[in-house]
């Protein structure tokens, strides 16, 4: 797919981030677009931002509240697709939605890990299941999933767990090379595409923990500092002395450096991407650090998880790792 002026576009996770960026590039170029996020005003923005400039006589960017975890929610935002944008068929469908959390299986609960792997992973599944007749219905189609570096080096650091967003991107990683046969045989006119990002700026930490937690503060409540605590402890931090309200600095500080400082920005990480599927690359890494971890990785799986192969790649790449 070389252009996508004219093209439909469906983005979730549209609110911010890469997505956000996802959607202003494609409106840029004359793609329509329909996003899917979680907040109604964050999507809101996203819209205004695309509305910068006038946009071409017929463009339609629509906006919906959906959690991408929950399939009559999808099975929503696709009828309301077929009303709202005036179609009975899609091009692009960006897997993008995701959030953090529930790392470990001992000090998290249940519902904080189900919720990140039916978010990142049950995300994407159910998007493809919903859209894939719309994209059938098109006369060429493009499937994008968002993995991560995480999708196929497990880990952010010896002292923190990771494991259910890493067993989401994996199971991402996996589902969408095996799409590429199955396409192939039953669809050839849609490809597909991994996205494997590296650390890229976007506010995953706190929307991650909104999400989580169920409200829209940006302060932690007791249990998440007790959590956050212990993090800090474990990462080599005296952080039990520390009084509440420096915990709570500190954790705004990490989401604040997460999304500003980060080697790649989400717009950079948008270009990456929209670049992959003009070039039909089925496999996207975006920013240097994806690149450099995906060759250490192959080069010495067997050490990928030893203390020395963190250290040295963090002081490579200038992950602040743990």
């Amino acid at each position: 797919m070389k252009d996508f002026a004219g093209k439909i576009a469906v983005i979730t996770g549209g609110g911010t981030g890469m997505g956000r960026e996802l959607a202003r590039q494609l409106v840029a170029e004359g793609c329509n677009v329909a996003l899917c996020d979680l907040s109604a005003d964050a999507m809101a923005e996203t819209k205004g931002l695309c509305e910068v400039e006038k946009l071409p006589q017929g463009l339609r960017i629509t906006t919906h509240v959906v959690d991408v975890s929950i399939e009559h929610q999808l099975a929503r935002f696709r009828d309301e697709i077929c009303d709202q944008q005036v179609t009975d068929k899609i091009h692009l469908l960006f897997n993008n939605a995701g959030i953090g959390g529930g790392g470990s299986l001992f000090t998290n609960s249940r519902e904080q890990w189900e919720r990140t792997f039916n978010i990142c992973w049950g995300g994407v599944y159910l998007g493809v299941r919903t859209f894939l007749p719309m994209l059938v219905k098109a006369e060429e189609g493009h499937i994008v999933n968002t993995s991560s570096v995480n999708g196929f080096w497990a880990s952010v650091g010896m002292g923190v767990s990771h494991t259910a967003y890493s067993a989401a991107k994996f199971a991402v990683k996996g589902f969408t090379e095996a799409l590429i046969n199955d396409l192939r045989l039953n669809a050839p006119h849609i490809k597909c595409s991994v996205v494997m990002p590296g650390h890229i700026g976007t506010s995953i930490v706190s929307n991650s923990r909104k999400v989580q937690s169920g409200t829209d503060s940006d302060r932690l409540n007791d249990s998440e500092i007790a959590l956050t605590r212990r993090r800090l402890m474990a990462a080599g931090v005296d952080a039990a002395n520390m009084s509440d309200d420096d915990v709570q600095t500190l954790a705004a500080e990490r989401a604040r450096s997460f999304r500003e400082d980060a080697p790649t920005t989400a717009a950079a990480a948008a270009k990456i991407i929209l670049d992959g599927v003009r070039a039909e690359h089925w496999r996207i890494l975006v920013g240097d650090d994806a690149h450099r971890l995906d060759e250490r990785v192959r080069a010495t799986p067997e050490r990928a998880y030893d203390a020395e192969f963190y250290q040295s790649f963090a002081e490579e790449v200038g992950w602040r790792l743990g």
